[in-house]
């Protein structure tokens, strides 16, 4: 095809997807039955995993829960069966060895069925500079919030690309989006888990596997208690997300199937900032949203696992 015919090409898909945008934007979208799936959930024992569970619970979904904090993931079966879930199962499970990951996708696969719906949830934060930091420390950070996809991905893709049917929704954050101070080992992890899910979404496009679909999930800091004592400059602009708020609009997000969710809406402006200003001008930017300050009062809370 030549040059003209590309641009032309290109052109009309251009006003045609804009256009589809626009309208997605104003009309309420149709959310899509997902009564029947299987879905899992990794860092189901508390936080946005356990959230995103309840907010499943009333869905008619197979949920599979996965945690590493075994006690948590009771607490969770707990809630939503009596939330109306009927079919809960849970998995002790960590995310952060390969081996464990590969072994208990067989049994839930033996088990239950093919996973239809994944959602890699499970993270840590170390919360310390980058040379204050072990090896070990930096090393688990990237196995849980990264690698784990990998392994996951490897797991339970193949049925969903055989049956060209599926969804994978990848819990990442504005930290992989935009770097912070403070936060090297957890902005290269979350870098890490946004490259992938969106790389392998390609790959899927370019196979013609349009029944298996993709959401991104890119919010601001949430309150969790995984980032306790960190606070933001401008709270009106960049607040501290409600765990509640985040899985809800997580949820509506993979029923509509959006690529895209990114948590406030002033992260799309922002984001698209970083990419058109001057370096030394994002470093201002920077300053004026408190991301070099963001991490000065972390706590944390004592067990980092999602």
């Amino acid at each position: 095809m030549n040059f003209l015919l590309e641009t032309l090409r290109l052109i009309l898909f251009t006003i045609y997807y804009n256009v589809e945008a626009l309208i997605k934007l104003l009309i309420p979208l149709r959310m899509k039955d997902v009564s029947g799936e299987i879905v899992l959930i990794t860092g189901a024992g508390s936080g946005i995993g356990r959230l995103m569970a309840l907010e499943f619970a009333s869905l008619d979904v197979s949920l599979v829960l996965w945690d590493i904090n075994e006690d948590g993931l009771k607490e969770t079966a707990r809630q939503v069966k009596e939330k109306g879930a009927s079919m809960v199962h849970y998995y002790q499970c960590d995310c952060s060895d390969r081996a464990v990951v590969y072994r208990v996708a067989d049994q839930v696969k033996n088990e239950i069925g093919d996973v239809t719906m994944l959602i890699n949830n499970a993270g840590i934060v170390s919360g310390k500079k980058f040379m204050e930091t072990s090896d070990a420390l930096i090393e688990k950070t990237l196995r849980v919030n990264a690698m784990s996809h990998f392994w996951t991905y490897k797991a339970f893709l193949p049925n969903m690309i055989a049956k060209n049917h599926g969804h994978l929704v990848s819990v990442a954050s504005s930290a992989g989006l935009i770097g912070v101070n403070g936060l090297a080992d957890y902005c290269a992890s979350k870098f890490a888990a946004v490259g992938f899910a969106e790389s392998v979404a390609l790959e899927l496009t370019a196979e013609g596997k349009d029944g298996v679909k993709t959401t991104i999930v890119c919010p601001y800091f949430i309150n969790t208690g995984m980032f306790d004592g960190c606070e933001t400059k401008w709270p009106r602009l960049l607040p501290i997300l409600r765990p509640e708020y985040v899985a809800k609009r997580i949820v509506s997000g993979i029923l509509s199937d959006q690529v895209y969710i990114l948590l406030p809406w002033s992260l799309y402006i922002l984001l698209a900032v970083k990419c058109l200003v001057p370096h030394k001008q994002s470093v201002v930017l920077g300053m004026y949203f408190g991301a070099f300050n963001f991490m000065d009062a972390f706590k944390g809370r004592e067990k980092k696992q999602d």
